[in-house]
């Protein structure tokens, strides 16, 4: 005795299965093939359907970028070597699969949170990849000045000694600096280049650096002991935000504790007594009661954030 699926549970089906079959071309597929120039013709590059099916798509998602003027800035930030087209459309191919999963589960309701969680999910993603690269530039940035300044004390030039921080600097760092280095060399300003570095990084102490570079540059001195200077101070600063951070642990993981604790007390009675939570469900006054928890859980997160968050 076979059942057949009702019209929902098709469609989602077959979106899953699609948005399935793109992602895992995405993921896995192999890069182009490189030809040699002497066996290169106009138009010989074969491409099978999914692979043209996924270049249009990209292609398209990149004329919308582009007429819109939306720079994904969050990438760089990240350090992905991904270009924003196809972030994009690895998002909507997500949104797609997760809306798919939901609609089969529970319906629409559930399949338009799950789609949306898909983008939000994303950001967050790039949000804590570029947290990451962002606070590790910073820790790297004390040593990298003291390479800097040894070098330029060393008889080099200032392009040579950014070079040599390249070269030698752990990641972030060096790839930021091979950044400043083959930007300048296709014409681009070092103070303007430096600059765009600081704001990408979300570096304060990098802008003290380019500030002191952008000043040398105009009326000379010796920079190596200006580096030397700024540099102690960024170390004295990095230690007083140790301090702070080891000082304020305690006070974070209570409001990550008073946080998590209604959403444990909710699924503990909805195992142990399901009854009691059922109330809240039965009229107007038990919605009324549980939007309010919901208004006052966010004030005192965002309170307990405002709290706990030190900056100096």
């Amino acid at each position: 005795m076979t059942t057949a699926l009702s019209p929902a549970a098709t469609g989602a089906v077959a979106a899953l299965a699609l948005a399935a079959a793109m992602s895992v071309y995405l993921l896995l597929s192999p890069g182009p093939v490189r030809l040699s120039r002497t066996r290169r013709r106009p138009g010989t590059e074969g491409t099978n359907a999914l692979t043209g099916i996924a270049n249009a798509a990209t292609g398209a998602v990149e004329k919308i970028l582009r007429r819109r003027g939306v720079r994904v800035g969050a990438l760089e930030r990240a350090g992905l070597k991904m270009r924003p087209q196809d972030l994009v459309f690895l998002v909507l191919v997500g949104a797609v699969a997760a809306g798919a999963i939901g609609l089969a589960l529970a319906g629409p309701w559930l399949a338009v949170v799950l789609a949306l969680l898909a983008p939000v999910g994303a950001k967050a993603y790039l949000g804590i990849l570029a947290a990451r690269r962002q606070r590790a530039f910073a820790d790297q940035l004390a040593d990298s000045l003291q390479l800097l300044a040894s070098t330029l004390r060393a008889g080099h030039s200032l392009p040579q000694a950014l070079a040599s921080v390249a070269r030698e600097a752990e990641e972030p760092t060096s790839e930021e600096f091979a950044r400043v280095i083959n930007e300048t060399r296709v014409g681009h300003d070092l103070t303007e280049v430096l600059e765009e570095t600081a704001d990408r990084m979300g570096s304060q102490d990098f802008v003290w650096v380019t500030q002191a570079i952008a000043i040398n540059r105009e009326v000379g001195g010796n920079l190596a002991e200006v580096l030397d200077g700024v540099g102690h101070t960024i170390r004295e600063r990095h230690q007083i935000r140790r301090q702070v951070k080891a000082l304020s642990a305690e006070g974070k993981l209570s409001a990550y504790i008073l946080m998590a604790l209604p959403f444990g007390v909710v699924g503990f009675l909805s195992l142990s007594n399901p009854q009691y939570l059922a109330k809240f469900t039965q009229g107007v006054i038990g919605y009324g009661l549980m939007g309010l928890s919901v208004v006052l859980l966010v004030v005192g997160g965002f309170w307990l954030s405002k709290t706990v968050k030190i900056k100096f």
